[in-house]
């Protein structure tokens, strides 16, 4: 009996000690974006969130407001050019503000008919946290068409 409490009190501590790590993945990122335009010639332009963005084309359409939905064409990868997801050539379609803080603030940049590159750091993407195929931590890079606003 005296084992059993002492196994169980051991059980308890060690439980309350099992908190997931919460990293911060700031410096990090920064550091692998900045890597990765060098190391591609990429010319982006850096938000005050960290966001990064390159345009291919900005679009001659309506740029979307704070509440508006779009239909995007897409392709998501990570750093090493390992694709974790894309649309068909038609795109998806959904509110700006209904997905991650990286995407409402960067398919702003573009007009509608618009084209370019997000570069999103894991604080405005899933964060610590890993969320299907992707890491917790992950820089995001997303090939972005925006094919529709409607405000």
């Amino acid at each position: 009996m005296k084992n059993s409490i002492l196994f169980l009190c051991i059980i308890l501590f060690l439980g309350c000690n099992d908190e997931k790590e919460n990293i911060d993945y700031v410096a990090k990122n920064e550091a692998d974006i900045a890597a990765y335009l060098t190391e591609n010639k990429i010319e982006a332009t850096r938000s005050d969130s960290g966001l990064y963005y390159s345009t291919e084309a900005q679009g001659e359409g309506e740029q979307p407001s704070s509440n508006s939905d779009v239909t995007v064409g897409y392709k998501g990868y990570f750093l090493d050019g390992e694709v974790f997801d894309e649309s068909d050539a038609s795109g998806i379609t959904f509110n700006i503000n209904g997905v991650i803080k990286g995407w409402t603030e960067g398919i702003a940049y573009f007009n509608e008919g618009g084209s370019g590159k997000l570069f999103v750091p894991a604080h405005l993407g899933y964060g610590s946290n890993t969320y299907g195929p992707i890491p917790g931590g992950s820089v995001l890079i997303f090939d972005i068409n925006l094919l529709k606003v409607e405000n």
